[in-house]
């Protein structure tokens, strides 16, 4: 079942009854099932929540998105049982050996290349460095080949009058690209929460302040779906890319988004519960490879 992502963008008071989740804005209410949910984006200083709905959404594994006064998502909030094994889970995920997290690496790190190759392929770009580096990957990505491939494929994606440098407080479109992986990664970090997962111990990130370094592991690959998306808005609107309305309905449709994954279609969220389900026998012991989508 494909999960729903409600973004609200104006002042609202949020809560519940029935497993509903009540959304009230004026004089005009609506509601939806709390169960049909996977995304709810918070986007408006005057949203107020009853404690009662954000317990029964993260009881659902709805993941909450915060966002800024800009319009930025900046925080999130997920459910802590979200496994009937996740006691299990937990102590594989902490003993899993320094080979098997380097081995998952560059299984991750040679899929995301991979990606970026087909992405540069779509946008009739030179590739053949890209498919190069994803064929040779290291254990760990010992040769880095992460950030040689970031380095070519930035100065390739977008045209050439852009003189694009990808930084976070960049020019845009990194605006378009952060509100993007900000979605993706509350899209991971649910997905492994579900699979019985700590999304803070990451197989490769380890900042001491990031507690989701399992999740920035794993979205890893997943990073040019997004980034195809912002590609056409770029071409579409490449006068203005401010965060209006438009764009941000197109940025909402990444957990909707078509993936191809083990040969066959599905739902970006979907995949991405395909993928954490993967991580978790990985660190088991009944799998060695984490399943990703190919672009």
């Amino acid at each position: 079942m494909i999960k729903r992502t409600i973004y609200i963008g104006n002042p609202a008071y949020l809560s519940t009854k029935n497993d509903q989740m009540l959304i009230k804005m004026g004089d005009v209410e609506r509601s939806m099932p709390i169960e049909d949910l996977g995304l709810v984006i918070m986007d408006n200083q005057q949203i107020t929540t009853t404690l009662a709905l954000t317990c029964k959404l993260l009881e659902n594994n709805v993941a909450l998105v915060s966002c800024n006064d800009k319009h930025h998502p900046t925080g999130m909030l997920f459910n802590l049982d979200g496994n009937t094994l996740q006691s299990q889970k937990f102590k594989d995920q902490i003993a899993a050996t320094q080979p098997l997290k380097k081995q998952l690496w560059a299984i991750t790190v040679s899929q995301k290349i991979a990606n970026q190759a087909a992405m540069l392929a779509e946008i009739k770009q030179e590739n053949k460095y890209l498919i190069t580096l994803a064929a040779n990957i290291k254990s760990g990505d010992s040769g880095n080949g992460e950030a040689k491939a970031a380095a070519y494929y930035w100065k390739r994606i977008f045209p050439p009058h852009f003189q694009f440098t990808r930084e976070r407080y960049g020019d845009p479109p990194n605006n378009l690209l952060n509100y993007g992986y900000a979605i993706l990664r509350a899209i991971t970090a649910r997905s492994l929460v579900g699979s019985g997962l700590l999304p803070t111990l990451g197989i490769f990130h380890r900042n001491q302040y990031n507690a989701y370094c399992l999740a920035d592991d794993i979205m890893e690959p997943y990073r040019p779906f997004v980034d195809r998306i912002v590609y056409q808005i770029v071409l579409e609107n490449e006068d203005c890319l401010d965060m209006v309305d438009d764009v941000k309905k197109k940025l909402l449709m990444i957990p909707q988004l078509d993936v191809k994954i083990e040969g066959k279609s599905s739902p970006l969220q979907n995949a991405m519960v395909r993928t954490t389900a993967s991580l978790a026998k990985c660190f088991e012991g009944t799998q060695r490879k984490i399943i990703y989508p190919v672009l």
